[in-house]
């Protein structure tokens, strides 16, 4: 009899909780059902055991402590021990019980009984961060590489805080992190009732910005590369039968010897009824100037084909116009306002009045509206601030014309002295370097075809960019060739020897007068896949046209 009681007594001290369980216990058929009750401030919550064979469960509450009217509130699986009611009021007690049915009836757990307590609102949690010695009530930030900023948000007492991300450490309220890469941090208060609340900070990291003029940076950026007909394709990206760019085409462009790539992009077929750029195209550009950047190259961002609604200059259209390409611009540069100064906008691409006549004269109203496109540009990025602020940027002449540039561009006005970048493009004589249904095949002073266009021979180029030196260069003010290029017709097989003459000419040329020259490529001399270099004499002509 000792024995027997205390083991009773040892079973009753380490079983507390089973004995306190006993009490809700109900038994039935061969089988037992025990429930407890705790009230938390979002439910009731019920946990049961099951010993013996069960063919159902329900759960049912009352008000009171009798049985008698007490209501059905759930069916559950005969497998299920627990069940959160939810729909019981704050403060008001409950009796609980599991109805058990067994293959020789129904019965009944005891009941169990507990109050659902006083609701927890989660604490409001204001954002702050201290960005250069400045708290700025904000969740995002761009912070310059190598620099710190500190995460402190609000309430400033009270609750306890836990962090994520970023490599933030500890539980301190205020966080010093100094990221190397955009990174988001989390926080997550919680409040003296338990309630928590996440408040997340997304952290950009600021490419750095190098105090060079654009005529320093111009030296180091020939010769160039157009990857053409790709991302200004309509309406997609392949459509006119280029791949889709990858990191193997820009390591190939680099390597070829190559130091810049102008990517030409166009947007409008990416937006919505207001001009709201498909963010999935925004991060496919976003990929491709990575790529380029990853390759170690410059990487001159632009509009382009955008023609059927820029090429209305006229001043009737100027507002909408001008107000079209401000919205676009905006969106293009804060997507880009964190990256180095190895990105450059220019503005546009070979804009000019519709279904007028190349080369006839142009009415003063075209060019002043032209050149306001220009100025529309140049303040609309300015105005995204970050590295913006400090971006080198790319005016463009009406046409991209380089007499119409000599004789009427007009520099736009800037907020930040030495950071533009002119535009021309050089494509003389059309008949023999694009228009593939002309016969002139031949070119400069080794030519002996006598119907062949001498207009345009070796005295022209030198002359043509001497008058951008002049204008421009001798100015403080670099110039693209943002696209030239000659390109050989099947039809006249005797054509390479001239074409390679003309490549290297005017890709020495333009490297001696100080202008970067951007040969236009739509896939013909470096493979668009792997980036192998598919014409080695070609393209070594132009490479070794700049040392």
């Amino acid at each position: 009899m000792r024995l027997l009681l205390s083991t009773l007594l040892l079973a009753l001290g380490a079983g507390a909780g089973t004995a306190a369980q006993a009490q809700n216990c109900g038994s039935g058929g061969g089988a037992t059902v025990c429930v407890t009750a705790n009230g938390t401030a979002n439910n009731i919550q019920l946990n049961w055991t099951v010993s013996g064979a069960v063919k159902s469960l329900e759960v049912y509450r009352d008000t009171d402590s009798n049985p008698t009217g007490r209501s059905r509130i759930a069916i559950v699986d005969k497998a299920s021990t627990s069940y959160g009611d939810g729909s019981a009021n704050t403060g008001t007690p409950y009796w609980y019980w599991i109805k058990f049915t067994t293959a020789s009836g129904s019965y009944n757990s005891g009941s169990a009984t507990a109050t659902r307590g006083s609701s927890c609102t989660p604490t409001a949690v204001t954002p702050y961060i201290n960005l250069g010695g400045t708290w700025t009530q904000t969740a995002s930030a761009s912070v310059p590489s190598g620099q710190s900023a500190i995460l402190g948000p609000q309430p400033i007492s009270g609750g306890m805080w836990s962090w994520n991300g970023c490599g933030t450490v500890g539980a301190s309220r205020e966080q010093t992190i100094t990221p190397t890469a955009a990174c988001t941090a989390t926080a997550t208060y919680t409040n003296a009732c338990g309630a928590k609340t996440l408040q997340s900070f997304t952290i950009a990291v600021a490419g750095a910005m190098r105090n060079i003029t654009s005529m320093q940076m111009s030296k180091e950026m020939s010769p160039g590369w157009n990857i053409g007909n790709t991302l200004d394709a309509t309406p997609t990206e392949t459509s006119w039968g280029q791949p889709l760019i990858n990191q193997a085409l820009m390591n190939g462009i680099k390597n070829a010897g190559f130091k810049s790539i102008r990517l030409p992009v166009t947007w409008t077929p990416h937006v919505d009824a207001n001009d709201n750029i498909d963010p999935i195209w925004m991060a496919r550009v976003t990929q491709v100037v990575k790529y380029a950047r990853n390759a170690g190259l410059y990487v001159v961002l632009n509009l382009h084909h955008e023609g059927g609604w820029l090429n209305n200059t006229t001043y009737a259209a100027q507002p909408a116009n001008n107000a079209r390409l401000t919205k676009l611009w905006t969106q293009i540069a804060n997507n880009f306002k964190d990256y180095d100064d190895y990105l450059l906008f220019a503005a546009m691409n070979e804009i000019g009045k519709e279904n007028t006549v190349w080369g006839a004269p142009k009415d003063p109203e075209w060019l002043n509206v032209q050149n306001g496109y220009n100025q529309a540009f140049v303040n609309a990025v300015r105005a995204t601030g970050g590295n913006n602020a400090k971006r080198h940027l790319v005016a463009q002449a009406y046409e991209t014309n380089i007499d119409i540039s000599y004789a009427s561009a007009v520099l736009p006005t800037d907020t930040i002295a030495n950071r533009l970048f002119f535009e021309i493009h050089y494509y003389d004589p059309y008949n023999f370097t694009i228009n593939d249904k002309s016969n002139q095949w031949q070119w400069g002073a080794s030519a002996t075809d006598p119907n062949r266009e001498t207009w345009a021979n070796e005295p022209y180029v030198d002359a043509e960019f001497q008058k951008m030196k002049t204008r421009f260069i001798d100015q403080g003010v670099p110039v693209l060739v943002g696209e030239y290029g000659a390109y050989n017709k099947p039809n006249y097989p005797g054509m390479p020897p001239y074409r390679k003459a003309w490549a290297q000419y005017v890709t020495r040329s333009a490297w001696l007068h100080g202008l970067v020259p951007m040969w236009w490529d739509t896939g013909e001399m470096i493979d668009r896949n792997t980036g192998s270099v598919k014409t080695p004499d070609e393209i070594s002509i132009i490479v070794n046209a700049t040392k």
